[in-house]
C-alpha cells in the first residue's frame, strides 16, 4: 500500500512541477503526521496532499481529507515552518491533488482548506 501512495505522490510532483511548483521536501514527518509534498509557488509555500481513492459511494478522495486531518496537516506545517525559518516570511496555503485511478489526470483543489 505505502508503494502505491509513492507512486501517487511521485505522480503528483510531476503534475506541480510542470504546473510551475517547485519541490521544497517531500514526506516531511514530524510527531503529528506526514507532509506528502511541500512546493513553493512564487513567494507562496504550497502544503500538499495527496489522495488516491476509488469512487465510492460514500465519499471522495477529496472529502476523505476529514476536519482532524486537516489539523494535523497544520500542525505538521508549523512545525516544518518552524524547523526552517527561512519560509517564515511565505504565504501558505494547504491544496489536496486526488486520483480515482492512475489513468487519469488528478483533481487539483488549490486552498482546499485554511488554518481557521
Amino acid at each position: 500500500m505505502r508503494t502505491q501512495g509513492l507512486q501517487f505522490e511521485r505522480a503528483a510532483e510531476t503534475f506541480l512541477t510542470l504546473a510551475g511548483l517547485q519541490i521544497i521536501a517531500r514526506n516531511y514527518r514530524c510527531s503529528y503526521g506526514e507532509l506528502d509534498l511541500v512546493m513553493l509557488s512564487h513567494h507562496t509555500l504550497v502544503f500538499v496532499e495527496v489522495r488516491q481513492r476509488r469512487p465510492s459511494r460514500f465519499y471522495s478522495a477529496i472529502e476523505s481529507v476529514s476536519k482532524k486531518k486537516q489539523q494535523c496537516l497544520i500542525k505538521a506545517a508549523l512545525m516544518f515552518l518552524a524547523e526552517h525559518p527561512e519560509f517564515q516570511s511565505h504565504r501558505c496555503r494547504f491544496d489536496v491533488v486526488a486520483y480515482r485511478n492512475e489513468n487519469e489526470q488528478p483533481l487539483w483543489l488549490k486552498s482546499a482548506f485554511t488554518d481557521g
